[in-house]
């Protein structure tokens, strides 16, 4: 990770808490491991841009990955630096990173403070929102035919990579891997859009992007605000292991992007692009 970067601070990841269960029998009082959630506050040269809701950790990827997604910087060189902020006097300070970047857009960052973008449960006015995320992305390299063998395996791979998920229960997961099928990087987060923004943060950071030829895993559905992210990378493929939105569909037909949805063991849905046998 480059010397301009520092992600030092680090909060619990779980809270051990009593709770009373029943299970058929009389209730008994155990203890419970629970994942943690705090904000996080983003900020782009001392402004700003949003406060989200995260599980700690990787939270200097979360930062640069969300500036990332939302169209605010499009190229690792325009990152000067990136850190939590420094203040004895803020006992909240963990909670807040700063990331210096050169040349955001601003246009870009002041949708971002709006949240013109609204998450699928808050509803989206369809083409005006398909054709700004057209403008904004860059054009996304169509992926070769990948086959379904391929694409079936995945999921279990990715699974491997959420202890955090193994510990709780509750954490959503992403992973990025090669057009064969290697794993480049994994996450989870209490948000799937944030376990989304950790990956692209952390390729962001290693200076590898676009992210072409690429495939993103998801643990959970795909939802508009999934594909455009991937859109934004570059991405030209996700993969997802539940149903995507019907919004989801219509931005990855638009944009020539791979998407497919309910893999199992089994058995998949193609709903964008070509999935061979």
């Amino acid at each position: 990770m480059p010397a301009k970067v520092c992600d030092s601070v680090m909060l619990p990841l779980v809270e051990a808490q009593l709770i009373r269960r029943s299970q058929g029998k009389a209730p008994e009082t155990i203890q419970d491991r629970l994942i943690a959630e705090e904000p996080l506050e983003i900020r782009l040269n001392d402004e700003p841009i949003a406060v989200l809701m995260r599980t700690p950790g990787d939270d200097i990827a979360l930062a640069v990955g969300f500036l990332f997604s939302e169209g605010i910087l499009s190229d690792p060189g325009q990152v000067l630096s990136a850190a939590h902020c420094r203040d004895p006097e803020n006992l909240e300070a963990a909670n807040i990173v700063r990331v210096l970047a050169q040349d955001p857009d601003l246009q870009a960052t002041e949708q971002a403070r709006r949240r013109v973008y609204a998450s699928s449960s808050c509803g989206l006015c369809g083409k005006t929102t398909l054709d700004s995320v057209r403008l904004l992305c860059p054009s996304i390299k169509a992926m070769k035919p990948i086959s379904a063998e391929l694409l079936l395996g995945l999921p279990a791979r990715m699974r491997l990579e959420q202890k955090l998920f193994e510990d709780t229960g509750a954490l959503h997961a992403a992973g990025l891997f090669s057009n064969t099928g290697e794993l480049i990087a994994a996450r989870e987060d209490i948000g799937r859009h944030n376990a989304c923004d950790k990956i692209l943060g952390t390729m962001a950071l290693r200076e590898q992007w676009p992210l072409s030829d690429r495939i993103l895993v998801l643990s959970g559905r795909a939802s508009f605000e999934m594909v455009q992210k991937a859109a934004m990378a570059g991405i030209g493929a996700v993969v997802a292991v539940s149903a995507p939105s019907s919004l989801a569909v219509d931005l990855a037909r638009e944009l020539g992007l791979t998407l497919v949805g309910f893999v199992r063991q089994s058995s998949l849905n193609v709903y964008s692009g070509t999935v061979t046998d």
